[in-house]
């Protein structure tokens, strides 16, 4: 009887921890949305099959309640990629703008010359906008 005791408390006190939820409304993601990539850094323009290089773009973002959320990155064909940068934001209060960068492995097993397409934004007729950058890949 008195270790069955022993095991509800263990089991209850275990059981309030893990409900415990020490994060405030702020520190949740609200949404997450296309952001334009200002600039690219491509270390080099030409490499060799199966080595790794690193493309890192760069964005502006809200300090405190904006932040990277992640890429989508389109096969297009075997030679052509389209990136699109999204951000995610919070309730917190926002800071000033600042510029981050994130960075992408590429990592082809084709020889060919590979086109990147990088998310600018939306000229005024609504149409995306792309920065166009290319490595030979021998």
């Amino acid at each position: 009887m008195k270790n069955s005791l022993h095991i509800t408390l263990i089991f209850l006190l275990l059981l309030s921890f893990l409900r415990c939820n020490d994060r405030e409304e702020k520190d949740y993601i609200n949404s997450a949305e296309a952001v334009k990539i200002d600039s690219v850094k491509i270390a080099q323009d030409s490499m060799d099959v199966f080595t790794i290089q690193t493309i890192r773009t760069y964005s502006e973002f809200s300090s405190s309640c904006e932040g990277f959320y992640g890429y989508d990155y389109i096969y297009v064909d075997d030679f052509t990629r389209k990136v699109t940068s999204y951000k995610f934001s919070t309730k917190a209060s926002c800071g000033d703008k600042k510029t981050h960068y994130s960075q992408i492995n590429f990592r082809p097993q084709q020889r060919g010359t590979y086109v990147f397409k990088f998310y600018k934004g939306i000229d005024s007729s609504g149409n995306p906008l792309w920065i166009e950058k290319m490595i030979t890949v021998q």
